[in-house]
């Protein structure tokens, strides 16, 4: 029947309409100053961006030499406003800052953004959740930095280091040191007495994280750290470079002052903190030292031990040039 409202598929009018519906109203409204939407790869929960991140770590990079540099697998995070500001006082290589929405601006937080303004790093506010996933369900207090992936040096490149400088090379190679607060002392002590660069194994070693970097108080940013896929195989190169291969033992042959050699290319290898030198790499120097100790109850760890007999060596290259 005509005009039966009633009926299937009838639609009943109203006088006013719905201004609502359609494409304009609520739904133009919501659209508005929103912006062209990001492409997929450049969302971070997006599976094109993870693919994208992947595809970046994995590609060669030039290392503006021989061009063999190794990448750590993942980048790192920095969660904590204290462990933040610190991570930015010592000018660790952050690439962005996270602040959780509705965080509390504290002291801490205020300085953080100061030091992101100077240093022109990026600031991104995200939700709890997405910072929660971000770090892996870390105690982050509403901050969060991330700390891109180390490029490591190819060994071979920290000689042609010390020809560019006209140099004896001298590299410090670090045996299974697992702690990177010690490998960060390291670098620091390299970078204090005319080292040219740190060399670490690819496993069971520490590497160049957040920790490290803060331990070296910037020194990294200034020296070179490689990474060796074997340790032993990598010393023996050395040697065939020309270079003396000496490694610290407490029962080395040779005491560290009686070391007449330290003015020629040389090679240090410090060992773990508990275990020091491995056998094959004991082995492979060519003379082991020792640093006499008031008491044969006391030893040092890797980081100080390093520092000692980088000191020495500096001081016998300077009297002997």
């Amino acid at each position: 029947m005509a005009g039966n409202s009633s009926r299937r598929g009838a639609v009943r009018k109203t006088r006013g309409g719905n201004p609502t519906a359609g494409s304009g109203g609520r739904v133009r409204r919501g659209l508005e100053g929103r912006g062209p939407t990001p492409k997929a790869e450049d969302r971070e929960g997006h599976k094109a961006y993870r693919t994208r991140e992947r595809a970046e770590r994995d590609a060669p990079r030039d290392t503006g030499s021989r061009g063999r540099s190794r990448r750590t697998s993942d980048s790192e995070w920095v969660a904590g406003r204290n462990s933040v500001v610190e991570a930015l006082r010592a000018r660790l290589p952050v690439s962005g800052v996270y602040v959780a929405e509705g965080a509390e601006r504290d002291g801490r937080l205020r300085e953080v953004f100061r030091l992101v303004a100077d240093r022109g790093i990026s600031l991104l506010e995200v939700s709890r959740g997405e910072l929660d996933r971000m770090t892996g369900g870390a105690v982050h207090q509403g901050l969060a930095a991330k700390v891109p992936a180390y490029d490591y040096a190819h060994p071979d490149d920290l000689l042609d280091r010390a020809h560019e400088a006209g140099e004896p090379p001298l590299i410090v190679a670090l045996d299974s040191v697992t702690d990177p607060r010690n490998l960060g002392a390291v670098v620091r002590s390299a970078a204090g007495f005319g080292a040219h660069g740190v060399v670490v194994p690819e496993r069971r070693a520490a590497g160049m994280t957040a920790a490290a970097w803060k331990t070296s108080a910037g020194a990294a940013a200034r020296v070179t750290v490689a990474m060796a896929g074997n340790l032993t195989r990598q010393l023996r190169s050395y040697q065939e470079a020309g270079c003396m291969v000496v490694g610290l033992a407490a029962d080395g042959d040779v005491s560290l002052p009686d070391f007449r050699l330290a003015d020629g290319p040389l090679v240090v290898v410090v060992g773990s903190e508990g275990d020091g030198l491995s056998r094959l790499v004991a082995e492979t120097c060519d003379q082991l030292l020792s640093i006499p100790m008031v008491s044969t109850l006391e030893s040092l760890n890797a980081g100080v031990a390093a520092s000692v007999t980088l000191y020495a060596i500096a001081q016998s290259r300077q009297s002997s040039g």
